[in-house]
């Protein structure tokens, strides 16, 4: 099949988890992961109707986004890769949202940057549910006090919690990692009261995005299930 078949089934199974879980599907963001697509290939993307794109790498984001600069004000951009502190230059007021916020460093120097440029950064707290070494987040036990210190900083704006689960050919044993996320969002807003901001549950990827639905995902990160590229971010 082609990518507008793949992304019919994606669709399909999106509203399926939603049913199960007795949700709405439009609470739901499909957001297309654009790692190996060109921006010929976006461009198509928008026509067919899509507008909401993540990247992994700033630079190779840059350039797409310059490519299609007319299409801006249709298109949502996410980062959705580890950000260095370096780069963030590159990523103030260039995305609508930034999933990947996980060490005090960088929620300083988004917050500098932002503060400079007079605007303010979406960013969702990174959260390492797995444990897994070679995953990039915050342990479990220092979202609260991360997220205490990141809501002082006047240019950003906490938007709720990313993490991703282990890949594995058994979606049903990423359930944990997602329900302990949803867990961690829920205790965030009843401690802090975060406001109409803090709404976001970014998690689940081409091989357990249904199940991610199911715990309480908002936006689901699709890249190889749609164009069976190797892997989301």
């Amino acid at each position: 099949m082609g990518w507008k078949e793949n992304l019919a089934v994606v669709r399909d199974k999106i509203e399926k988890a939603a049913a199960r879980a007795g949700r709405c599907p439009e609470e739901i963001t499909l957001l297309v992961v654009t790692k190996y697509i060109t921006a010929a290939e976006i461009k198509q993307l928008v026509d067919y109707g899509l507008r909401e794109f993540g990247e992994n790498r700033i630079q190779d984001a840059r350039r797409k986004q310059e490519a299609v600069a007319g299409l801006t004000d249709a298109v949502r951009w996410h980062f959705i890769g580890s950000l260095q502190t370096n780069k963030v230059r590159l990523a103030v007021g260039n995305f609508q949202l930034i999933h990947s916020l996980d060490r005090l460093p960088l929620a300083e120097e988004l917050n500098r940057v932002a503060l400079a440029r007079q605007v303010k950064v979406p960013v969702l707290l990174q959260v390492n549910v797995s444990g897994e070494v070679s995953k990039h987040g915050l342990a479990p036990d220092a979202v609260l006090p991360f997220y205490a210190r990141v809501q002082t900083l006047p240019g950003l704006i906490p938007c709720g919690l990313m993490t991703m689960a282990p890949y594995t050919s058994e979606p049903e044993t990423t359930r944990p990692v997602f329900r302990g996320l949803r867990l961690l969002f829920e205790r965030i807003k009843e401690e802090f009261n975060p406001g109409p901001h803090w709404r976001e549950l970014s998690m689940g990827m081409s091989n357990d995005y249904e199940v991610a639905i199911e715990e309480g995902a908002t936006i689901v990160r699709i890249g190889s299930a749609i164009f069976g590229a190797e892997e989301e971010g």
